[in-house]
């Protein structure tokens, strides 16, 4: 049945290019019924659904305000799921996630942040389009264990890298996580450049990377 489930998130890719919030929620909560997983519903659901919602704005068989439509359904579905991310163990590390400049598509980075919250550390989640200074100046208030990126568009690649620039600079010896849909045309030779920054796929491979920092 889960497997069921898992390979028919083409029918939420239906629900939510159609608008029908309710049945898209009513989806997403049967489907955690059924596998007990927040991260589940994530990476199998959620995250295959907006990636394909984005395949089809990209090659205009949606319009921009489905896309935006379909988007804010799955943000408003994520915090339905907040209270099923809370834990009381607490791993004292502290991680800032964020688009970068001129990114607008926090949904996938959102979701890498409640990772980290079920994992028990203090998540400081900053959005969409964050200009590099100002997440370099955040960066030296809140001084965090780990930097989260995210990149959607391929073609903001060279933003990435100036910022990795900027950032090596400021804090040479800071882990950065960098993951989104704009390295499946590729780009993770980009990163290789610079010490301590890994690519990050999906959400298991993150979690087990947050499980595994020490």
């Amino acid at each position: 049945m889960k497997e069921n489930i898992v390979n028919k998130h083409k029918e939420f890719v239906k629900l939510l290019i159609s608008g029908e919030r309710s049945q898209c929620s009513e989806y997403a909560h049967n489907y955690f019924k059924q596998t007990n997983s927040v991260k589940a519903l994530y990476e199998n659901v959620l995250k295959k659904s907006l990636y394909e919602v984005g395949k089809l704005w990209e090659y205009n068989k949606i319009s921009v305000a489905t896309e935006h439509l379909a988007s804010a359904i799955v943000e408003a579905i994520l915090n339905e799921f907040y209270y099923s991310i809370i834990t009381k163990e607490k791993a004292e590390k502290t991680v800032i996630l964020s688009c970068i400049e001129e990114e607008m598509h926090q949904i996938g980075v959102k979701m890498i942040s409640d990772v980290f919250e079920m994992n028990g550390w203090d998540s400081h989640f900053l959005g969409s389009n964050t200009p590099t200074k100002e997440i370099i100046d955040y960066t030296k208030l809140i001084k965090p264990d780990l930097l989260a990126i995210s990149l959607s568009i391929y073609f903001h690649l060279p933003i990435l890298e100036d910022m990795l620039h900027r950032f090596r600079k400021e804090f040479p010896d800071l882990s950065v996580i960098v993951g989104g849909q704009a390295f499946s045309n590729g780009g993770e030779e980009v990163l290789e450049k610079y010490n301590n920054v890994f690519y990050k796929p999906d959400l298991l491979s993150t979690d087990s990377f947050i499980k595994k920092f020490k």
